[in-house]
């Protein structure tokens, strides 16, 4: 009965999310058009709302923890459903994202993300999108904002593995930038698939940096082990069996 009750909630959360997102899309859109402040604000509103909503209508918290940078840095974010998405965009003044080709023709996302300086790529062919990609991230080099990349490269289940990617990588070096690793349990509760949403806390924790000037194995060593160790933490936390292939018991 409570799971069938808490399915109910999350439909109506889902429904009412992607409304919002019209609505907003709609009503920032004159702004947007002029300026990527517009589109920013835009974001950061839907964002904020998702967050308040998802708390009221499906009992889900969600927490920032760490610091969140506010300068001129890569993130590096551990990737588990469009929930850790939300939180690092509400989380930072100017996040701006690598992202596959494909959401540019989702309905207003794709256009705003467009406006707030996301970077698309053709995930299908590895070594000409991470060229393409270092030649964007130049390109923009004067904007001010944080770059926000996840080294996965796709949405990876709680208790899943897949590797770290040598793009990453490229960029830390090209950048010379400091890097912001951020870890997360928001799968636990917001599954890549499916309707469900679980009420409990959900997490994106933004870890000490990673400064720049280290070499490219020492870099992406580094940042597998911190991410992979502080997700695992947050997940345990939240009551998923790391070791093996359990979840937290099941509502209801």
């Amino acid at each position: 009965m409570r799971y069938g009750v808490q399915w109910l909630r999350s439909l109506l959360f889902n429904a009412q999310m992607y409304l919002a997102m019209a609505v907003i899309g709609i009503v920032f859109f004159p702004w947007a058009l002029l300026s990527a402040r517009g589109a920013r604000a835009a974001a950061m509103a839907f964002c904020n709302w998702v967050r308040f909503s998802l708390h009221w209508i499906v009992g889900l918290r969600t927490e920032i923890r760490g610091n969140p940078p506010t300068g001129e840095v890569m993130i590096a974010s551990k990737h588990q459903s469009f929930l850790d998405i939300i939180m690092i965009v509400s989380a930072v003044p100017a996040a701006r994202f690598i992202m596959k080709r494909e959401l540019l023709w989702a309905p207003v996302l794709g256009q705003y993300a467009l406006r707030i300086g996301c970077i698309p790529v053709d995930r299908g062919k590895r070594s000409a999108a991470i060229k393409k990609m270092m030649i964007d991230v130049a390109k923009g080099a004067q904007q001010p904002g944080q770059l926000v990349i996840y080294p996965q490269g796709t949405r990876v289940a709680p208790g899943a593995t897949a590797p770290y990617k040598t793009g990453t990588g490229a960029l830390y070096l090209e950048l010379g930038q400091d890097c912001v690793p951020a870890a997360t349990n928001v799968g636990v509760f917001w599954p890549r698939h499916g309707i469900l949403r679980k009420p409990g806390v959900a997490v994106v924790e933004f870890l000490p940096p990673i400064p720049a000037g280290q070499s490219r194995a020492e870099f992406m060593a580094r940042l597998e082990r911190e991410v992979e160790d502080a997700s695992n933490a947050l997940m345990r936390e939240a009551g998923f069996d790391t070791a093996g292939s359990g979840g937290p018991d099941e509502i209801g």
